[in-house]
């Protein structure tokens, strides 16, 4: 089992940034696929960003490539997002999410644990 817990959202100017931080617990955390999804108002829910246990993998969705970078500090037990460029369309609340075990990226609908969100707002 593992506890995850997400800090570093807040409001921002469009073309700011922020860094979100997801510190876990609880297991040996290079055994575990780390992943940032959101969740805007009236939207489902989408994968973000992932990286694979080692981080040797990453997976990017479209609408923030080149703008956010996923890593990882497994003697920190901490995955980070860093988020540039933002834009209102990031607006949300923003989670992270593991999946032990996995083989690369773990697919969206394969993470077993969640944090409980941190809001993004992006003022225009």
């Amino acid at each position: 089992q593992v506890q995850l817990v997400e800090s570093g959202g807040g409001l921002v100017q469009a073309g700011g940034s922020l860094r979100l931080s997801c510190a876990a617990s609880g297991r040996t955390f290079s055994s575990i696929a780390m992943g940032w999804f959101r969740q805007a108002p009236g939207k489902e829910r989408e994968l973000v960003a992932a990286v694979s246990r080692s981080a040797t993998s990453t997976y990017y969705t479209d609408t923030v490539k080149d703008r956010f970078t996923i890593s990882r500090d497994n003697a920190k037990n901490t995955v980070y997002l860093q988020m540039n460029s933002l834009k209102p369309a990031d607006t949300a609340v923003y989670y992270c999410a593991a999946r032990f075990w996995a083989v690369g990226i773990p697919g969206e609908n394969e993470y077993d644990y969640w944090g409980q969100g941190t809001q993004v707002t992006v003022s225009s």
